[in-house]
């Protein structure tokens, strides 16, 4: 089998870690949209049941799930002009735009199941298409340099940019679209609120998605091309790919801790909304300032992994980072309980959730920062192993074990809102007081338990600083040289023939 070639080692241009984090910047703004906001939108705004609401949210990720890795697969053995990566992320953003509008526009009058039918059928082709666009764009940061260092600069830059662009949206939208009216004191129970920031959220995604696309292009020549003999993508070599993955045992463990740390995610994803409007009685315009403190905790977080990873290696800064974004949330719900949180509606509430906000989104920013780092040293290892890489398929198929997951922990979600018996078009303030409790209960301490699992499984990586070193001195000496040059552009989209 052909070597295959690598992208220079060393650092990248500051601009190209820009424009690479643009990508995922639109991506954090669409799930935005879709993720915070569309579940409200629809319980609690057009009045469909939360356990339709969830479960149109949940099998939307398992099919999107089951996407990502067969568009890992076929961009990995992808031969054209413009790379591996590039043909699918010029592709999917119009439809990416299109499918988000759709979502907050549903024609008016649906019945019950027509209503669900809309909200499932948009969803997912969200999903598919961001699927189409996302899983090139994270194998392409994977690919971008071989420095076990450098990567994690790489991917600090990408999810920094990614926070920073939901934060400010976020703001964006609390301020200007869902502000308070006099017929609608809390603005996210607005109906009219949501078409237009919809539209206002679907344009910029399409500018910054295009943007991450063209000005990347000019490290097409630098970057890895599948090896002359691989086979062109088809079932069987897909379902090989799969394979040569998930044996990796430093892979499986991530998959394994990911999957509990996805459940955690996934019930918060679905109740943080509610707690934060009906148990803590935050108004849209005390909820902004929140993006303030995630935008501290993101740049905080980006700022600190790459010292983490010189200091404490790759390993216990997964392991510190997931113990902390499973305990941080609950810790004032518990503080409720005990009776040592201010009392709703004051200043000194806002600002105590305002801290914590702050020190969960550094964890966050530290654990997906360095996942997305290590998962560019075991596509080294797979490239050792098997003779070419994998970015795709790796990055996929994890989103496949978490989405699979977050999805049910998002049906969760809505079916504990049902079983608590949680009202449809609730009122802040006229809840009962049991029913919020239990509703504190599942979104803070009984949701951190499986991600603290999930730092247990963590610890079984064991890609080192040491050992990441034997596998690229293995590769270059594979090799017979320290570089490769990307062989020449073949025709767009023309796959590797088969052997």
């Amino acid at each position: 089998m052909t070597a295959q070639t690598r992208p220079d080692d060393g650092r990248i241009p500051f601009k190209t870690k820009i424009f690479f984090g643009l990508g995922t910047s639109a991506e954090y703004i669409v799930l935005l949209g879709m993720g915070s906001y569309a579940m409200l939108f629809y319980n609690q705004v057009l009045g469909l049941s939360a356990t339709l609401a969830g479960a149109a949210v949940s099998l939307s990720l398992i099919l999107d799930g089951f996407a990502d890795p067969i568009m890992g697969s076929l961009s990995d053995r992808t031969r054209s002009r413009f790379g591996r990566r590039h043909p699918y992320m010029y592709a999917a953003p119009l439809p990416i735009a299109l499918s988000l509008i759709a979502i907050f526009n549903p024609p008016p009058g649906l019945e019950h199941v027509w209503l669900f039918a809309w909200f499932f059928t948009f969803v997912v082709t969200l999903r598919v298409f961001m699927a189409a666009y996302h899983t090139p764009h994270l194998a392409l940061g994977g690919e971008l340099s071989a420095d076990y260092t450098e990567r994690t600069r790489i991917m600090s830059y990408n999810t920094v940019m990614g926070g920073v662009a939901s934060m400010v949206m976020a703001f964006i939208a609390l301020s200007v679209f869902f502000k308070a009216t006099p017929e609608y004191s809390r603005g996210l129970l607005n109906p009219n609120a949501y078409p237009p920031f919809a539209f206002f959220s679907a344009g910029i995604a399409l500018a910054l998605l295009l943007g991450s696309a063209w000005f990347t292009r000019d490290r097409i020549p630098t970057l890895p091309q599948p090896p002359a003999d691989l086979p062109r993508f088809s079932p069987f070599e897909f379902v090989k790919d799969l394979g040569k993955a998930i044996t990796n045992r430093n892979y499986a463990w991530l998959l394994v801790a990911y999957f509990f740390l996805s459940l955690t995610l996934g019930l918060r994803a679905g109740l943080t909304l509610y707690v934060n409007t009906f148990f803590w009685e935050l108004t849209s315009e005390q909820l902004r300032w929140f993006v303030l403190g995630a935008l501290a905790g993101a740049i905080i977080g980006g700022g600190l992994v790459t010292r983490l990873h010189q200091k404490l290696d790759k390993r216990t800064t997964i392991v510190i980072g997931c113990i902390g974004l499973a305990a941080v949330p609950a810790i004032p719900i518990v503080l409720r309980m005990l009776g040592l949180m201010p009392a709703n509606a004051t200043m000194q509430l806002t600002i105590a959730l305002l801290l914590f906000s702050l020190v969960s989104i550094t964890f966050t920013a530290i654990i997906q920062i360095s996942v997305m780092s290590v998962l560019a040293d075991i596509a080294d290892e797979n490239e050792l192993k098997h003779g070419h890489r994998q970015e795709g398929v790796l990055y996929s198929t994890r989103a496949l074990f978490a989405k699979i997951d977050m999805a049910l922990g998002q049906f969760l979600a809505g079916v504990a809102l049902d079983i608590i018996a949680f009202p449809a078009k609730a009122t802040p303030g006229q809840v009962p007081d049991d029913v919020l409790f239990k509703l504190a209960m599942v979104e803070g301490p009984i949701a951190a338990v499986p991600g603290l699992l999930a730092a247990f499984f963590y610890a079984r990586y064991r890609i080192t600083r040491a050992r990441h070193a034997e596998i690229r001195a293995e590769l270059e000496a594979r090799r017979g040289t320290g570089r490769g040059q990307a062989p020449p552009p073949e025709p767009i989209l023309a796959p590797a023939p088969a052997e």
